[in-house]
């Protein structure tokens, strides 16, 4: 073979963050404890990788500028001020970002203000503007041209962001099919701008088993990963998110990776590019080498750290504000005791939503297992450490039907249960990612959950106001807004009358409920609790 019909290679390095969830520093806001993750520690190894790489992409997948106090403090007290999470993306020279269901969570002027400060475009192919048709924010792809190679990043975000975000936030907007508009984009990307190399950003994640395809959730459209590498020809790398699971191998032939979240983990693939002169020159992806890299041990980067310094300190400043003061314990010291029998922070965080909507029945959930409960001095980091989402509240009008289905969904969070061993979570509920939040606990009804009964078997009693519950009989139930709108596979909730919206967020609505008493009280009705079989309820 002559020098002329040789290949020409090009190593081309992408890099991916998702969900970072405005975590920038490396401290846990419930404790200042230090922790491994973190964009501050992740801009080091993006810093490093560009050194020692000569083409190099950089791509954030979604959900940036929500998550923690910082990006609450923000959003709601300082938006006057440059956003940090995007400052700290532009001083990292991110080529683009993806929107995530959570950038709409403060609302349109505030995503909006973000995607105007920042250097990169905001890429969107499947979220389009009723009026025109036209991508949401103008952009479905960029393109990058890397030592003569054109590579195209085509942007996708969920579809299913109406079943969970407030209308108001999404108005104008239609949110079409993941799967069906990469089929569109990526031929066009592939025929009209000519591209060698196609790589999709999703932030989504996978409906399927990654080897053998059997679904592993329900084919709502949230998740399309799979489709998206088994339906769709013509993609050379699927970046995904939204999971939080920490995926790097290949799907249905097509490389696959997805970083965790808080960062937690840097997605890195090495593509090998490849032209041959019997190729007509074009380009192709001659191997794929792809892992996931720990900042584990990481100096924080000096320049973040110091974009986030100001912010930082206000939020600071700001958490440490007492509220109020509690008589009795409202810690949490066993969170799976939290989810088997009633515990004070649930019935307080219930009855405080029964109070201030007027409903006689509600339901919350212990969102995560890191959730501390309330100490007796009680400031705003102890509010925003147990109530983490910036949901608000919705009464709604829903059967006592809805209701037995509701606490049939939420008894399926425990792995069937014969009274030996630990209680565990099932996979439903853990796999592939954690859903302590999709537990709900209910106040103003009476009942009993028997795990030792099949799934959808285990409610074994269910009273309100001392009789059994009238399925045809209609009540009013106060949730947060992701539930009401069936978040979670609450499909039951979906398109239920909104008797009344509360459109202030829960943790100011908590902080101001404490401040204006004082004084809280430790209170426990015991009106519900998880038995099995050989336990005998109370």
């Amino acid at each position: 073979m002559t020098e002329s019909t040789q290949a020409a290679t090009i190593k081309l390095t992408v890099l991916e963050t998702s969900d970072i969830h405005g975590h920038i520093l490396p401290i846990q806001y419930a404790n200042h404890n230090p922790t491994e993750t973190g964009l501050a520690k992740l801009a080091t190894l993006i810093r490093e990788k560009r050194r020692h790489h000569e083409h190099v992409l950089l791509i954030d997948n979604g959900d940036l500028i929500q998550g923690t106090p910082l990006a609450y403090h923000h959003a709601r007290l300082n938006r006057e001020a440059a956003n940090p999470m995007i400052a700290s993306l532009n001083e990292l020279g991110y080529d683009a970002a993806v929107i995530g269901n959570h950038e709409f969570n403060y609302g349109m002027d505030l995503l909006r203000k973000a995607t105007s400060e920042s250097s990169f475009p905001w890429l969107c192919a499947n979220i389009v503007n009723e009026s025109d048709g036209e991508p949401f924010l103008g952009k479905p792809y960029t393109i990058k041209i890397y030592g003569g190679v054109k590579v195209a990043v085509l942007g996708l975000t969920t579809p299913y962001i109406p079943n969970w975000e407030k209308a108001e936030h999404i108005a104008g907007l239609r949110f079409e099919d993941a799967v069906q508009s990469a089929r569109r984009w990526v031929k066009e990307l592939r025929e009209r701008e000519a591209a060698d190399i196609v790589i999709v950003a999703y932030h989504g994640g996978f409906e399927r088993h990654l080897e053998n395809g059997e679904p592993t959730e329900p084919q709502t459209g949230e998740n399309q990963g799979y489709a998206l590498c088994r339906d769709v020809p013509g993609i050379d790398l699927l970046l995904t998110g939204h999971q939080h699971r920490s995926i790097a191998q290949v799907v249905c032939g097509v490389p696959v990776i997805q970083p965790g979240s808080a960062g937690a983990l840097l997605g890195k693939a090495v593509l090998t590019l490849e032209r041959s002169a019997e190729a007509g020159g074009r380009w192709r992806v001659a191997t794929v080498e792809s892992e996931l890299v720990s900042p584990h041990g990481a100096v924080p980067d000096v320049r973040i750290m110091e974009l986030a310094d100001p912010h930082e300190r206000l939020t600071q400043t700001w958490l440490d504000q007492p509220i109020g003061r509690l008589v009795g314990d409202m810690r949490v010291l066993d969170p799976m005791g939290v989810r088997l029998a009633e515990h004070p922070l649930i019935e307080f965080i219930n009855r405080v939503q029964m109070e201030l909507s007027g409903a006689p029945i509600s339901n919350t959930a212990l969102f995560d297992n890191v959730s501390p409960g309330f100490p007796e001095h009680i400031t705003m980091r102890d509010i925003v450490s147990n109530y983490i989402y910036p949901n608000t509240l919705q009464v709604i009008r829903v059967s006592g039907r809805d209701i037995e289905a509701a606490l049939e969904q939420t008894a399926g969070y425990f792995d069937t249960y014969d009274g030996q061993g630990e209680i565990r979570v099932s996979p439903a509920f853990s796999d592939p990612k954690p859903q302590h939040y999709n537990y709900d606990m209910w106040e103003g009804i009476d009942y009993k959950l028997n795990i030792s009964r099949p799934v959808g078997q285990r409610v074994t009693e269910l009273l309100y106001n001392g009789r059994p519950l009238d399925p045809d009989g209609e009540y009013e139930v106060v949730m947060n807004n992701y539930r009401a709108a069936g978040g979670g596979n609450y499909a039951m909730f979906q398109n239920k009358p909104v008797v009344k919206d509360i459109p202030t967020d829960m943790a100011e609505l908590l902080a101001s409920y404490i401040m204006e008493r004082g004084t809280i009280q430790s209170t426990l009705n015991g009106n519900w609790e998880v038995v099995w079989d050989g336990k005998a309820g109370r």
